[in-house]
């Protein structure tokens, strides 16, 4: 079955709604590494009911619309799909317990042609149930690698961010855990890959795979710790693409440059013991310098 590109383009998905409390809050943030030194008590407030906070990038996770690529309507080869992109804007905090309704829709595909696949951009708007305030805008890019060539219209690639050649002006290196992965899937991303080892090697892995979601956490991590010293407020948005899986029990190495005059970094991500590059052409925005 191939891609019928209107059809995609015009697919309704339906609404998720996602209840939330501060227990949730304090998971997704112990599950991408806040907490891991007692005494930092600028991350206390991301993992302690004391002025709790909910970490940003918890966003990317909230009325998510699972793994619709599955669905048989969609016409794509959902075993072949891969995560490629991902982006959030952070619109306003997000309150610490509440209910979040999101509906995903198709913003754009590209035919990169026959057997080089096709990418799928998908957007979703988080709002509170009750009040219709919107708390987040979450972007994603699925690469469908056997769905290319399917002799319709195509989209424009987007571009990549582009990173500088100089040096970076900030490094921040943080651990993952052996066990990060088995924490991560209890926010609701139950994936074999990233628990069980046989999984993991019929897709081709020596061992599980940390979420690539959580990597961008940690990410996000390493953007709020570096620049904006933990104050939420600051962080306006991050974009990502994501290159490579990490294995749990690595070092995250964030590089990051600010960019003169604006209010942008580019950063990237790579492992430390294997000397790869996992999450490049990395963007942030801030509201504030």
């Amino acid at each position: 079955m191939a891609i019928d590109y209107e059809k995609l383009m015009a697919r309704e998905f339906p609404v998720v709604t996602q209840p939330y409390d501060m227990r949730d809050v304090m998971l997704y943030a112990l599950s991408i590494g806040l907490g891991a030194d007692p005494m930092d008590e600028k991350q206390l407030p991301f993992v302690y009911e004391e002025n709790l906070q909910v970490f940003p990038t918890m966003a990317a996770i909230m009325a998510y619309p699972g793994l619709w690529i599955r669905e048989p309507d969609t016409g794509l080869d959902w075993e072949h799909g891969l995560h490629a992109e991902q982006g959030v804007e952070f619109l306003a905090p997000i309150p610490v317990e509440g209910v979040i309704t999101a509906q995903t829709r198709v913003t754009g595909i590209v035919d990169k042609g026959e057997g080089k696949g096709a990418l799928i951009y998908t957007e979703r708007t988080g709002v509170d149930a009750a009040t219709g305030k919107a708390y987040f805008r979450v972007t994603h890019t699925t690469f469908a690698r056997r769905d290319g060539g399917y002799a319709g219209p195509s989209d424009p690639v987007r571009a990549p961010y582009p990173i500088p050649e100089r040096a970076p002006e900030m490094v921040c290196d943080l651990p993952t855990m052996p066990q990060q992965a088995l924490l991560y899937r209890l926010n609701g991303d139950p994936n074999p890959h990233n628990a069980d080892p046989k999984a993991a090697a019929v897709a081709g892995f020596p061992r599980p795979i940390l979420h690539g979601l959580c990597t961008f956490g940690i990410a996000g991590h390493a953007i709020l710790r570096s620049c904006c010293d933990y104050d939420t407020r600051r962080l306006g948005a991050l974009y990502v693409r994501l290159s490579a899986p990490v294995y749990p029990g690595e070092t995250i190495r964030t590089e990051i440059w600010r960019e003169p005059g604006t209010k942008t970094a580019a950063f990237r991500c790579k492992v430390l013991e294997r000397d790869v590059v996992v999450l490049n052409n990395g963007r942030a925005e801030f509201s504030q310098t």
